[in-house]
């Protein structure tokens, strides 16, 4: 009865017409099944026949197989955010009870995941699979099997990748962060995962990747910290730079967290010298208030806990600007001199002369 009346072909608008930019797709009004009323009932029937004390799950995993367990999931693409929220309660009720099945649940959302990432980069239900996982990977026994920390890898780092990731970034951040909690030598992997993965051209994104590093930062330990802070903190130096206001007070208020900053003040002869440009800059020359308040304030911490070093970086900034002036002097200077000839032998009816680029011949045979 079950699958009479729940398995189907879900209809969608194409999807080569449907522009992927997440933010417009936050807009969009969801899609409402028509059907819902009867599919309501037929959703609140499995629930109970699942979660029902009285069921056995040694006689119901022959009804309740593999091949069903795959079709339920296929019903996640759902346009439907009702019939999600039923299927999110129903599969993890499944897990739950029904022990033999849980590899072959966990392997099937990797493929969906895998398909979503690397093929299609379009699907309903991905914010909901990862709720799913997200109390699953609570659930996971230490140490974690090395099965566990290759999805985290080839799985979870990845969603990273597609365009509509604010649509279910809020989930995989609570996911990845429990991995990193529960193993916090896993902390490293994805700190690089995160750098791999950053969005160059969109604002907004890297405000939520700055959120979700804090969290990441916040369970990472010194040795872990330390394999990966200078590209880490080149990363958080270009955002420092950043014009959009958002993105430079977001990696300012990292600082604002006692843990990040303890971290930062121990390994502060490795870090300051790769961010002091981008303070230092801000201080003297961001158009935002707000951003040249906090840039001060994280400047005053550094002075503060080392003054010596902090002496030495400004000095440095201030030989490698002087240079760089000079530097683009002498430029100004021959292109000037350059328009001055050039300007004679206008006047002298001369023609200028462009040296022809030499030509390499390479020998035959």
């Amino acid at each position: 009865m079950v699958s009479v009346n729940l398995f189907r072909t879900l209809t969608s608008p194409p999807r080569e017409n449907k522009v992927l930019e997440a933010f417009d797709l936050e807009e969009e009004e969801p899609s409402m099944d028509p059907a819902w009323s009867h599919l309501q009932i037929v959703y609140e029937f499995l629930l109970r026949f699942v979660a029902s004390p009285e069921t056995d799950a040694k006689l119901a995993k022959r009804y309740i197989d593999h091949s069903f367990v795959l079709r339920l999931l296929d019903l996640f693409d759902s346009e439907d955010p009702r019939e999600r929220e039923y299927l999110k309660t129903v599969l993890h009720r499944i897990y739950g009870k029904f022990m033999v099945h849980r590899p072959f649940i966990r392997k099937a959302i990797n493929n969906i995941f895998y398909r979503f990432i690397f093929e299609t980069e379009k699907h309903n239900g991905i914010a909901e699979l990862l709720e799913i996982l997200g109390s699953i990977i609570n659930g996971f026994a230490l140490p974690l099997k090395e099965e566990h920390k290759l999805f985290l890898v080839r799985a979870l780092i990845p969603l990273h990748k597609p365009k509509c990731i604010p649509m279910y970034h809020q989930q995989l951040s609570y996911c990845i962060t429990q991995f990193v909690e529960k193993d916090c030598k896993l902390a490293d992997t994805v700190i690089r995962g995160l750098l791999k993965y950053w969005p160059i051209t969109n604002s907004s994104k890297e405000v939520m990747f700055l959120g979700e590093l804090e969290e990441v930062l916040e369970a990472t330990q010194p040795p872990e910290f330390q394999r990966c802070m200078v590209p880490l903190f080149r990363q958080i130096g270009r955002c420092l730079s950043s014009s959009h206001f958002q993105v430079a007070e977001r990696a300012l208020f990292l600082w604002n967290n006692d843990h990040i900053e303890n971290l930062i003040k121990q390994n502060r002869k490795v870090i300051l010298p790769i961010i002091f440009p981008a303070l230092e800059r801000n201080a003297r020359n961001h158009w935002n208030q707000a951003v040249q308040s906090l840039t001060l304030n994280v400047r005053k911490i550094f002075s503060d806990v080392d003054p010596e070093l902090f002496e030495e970086c400004l000095l440095k900034f201030q030989e490698d600007e002087a240079q760089e002036k000079e530097i683009k002097m002498k430029r100004e200077a021959t292109w000037k001199r350059l328009e001055e000839i050039a300007a004679m032998k206008a006047t002298s009816n001369e023609p200028v002369l462009v040296p022809r680029r030499a030509t390499t011949h390479t020998p035959s045979g």
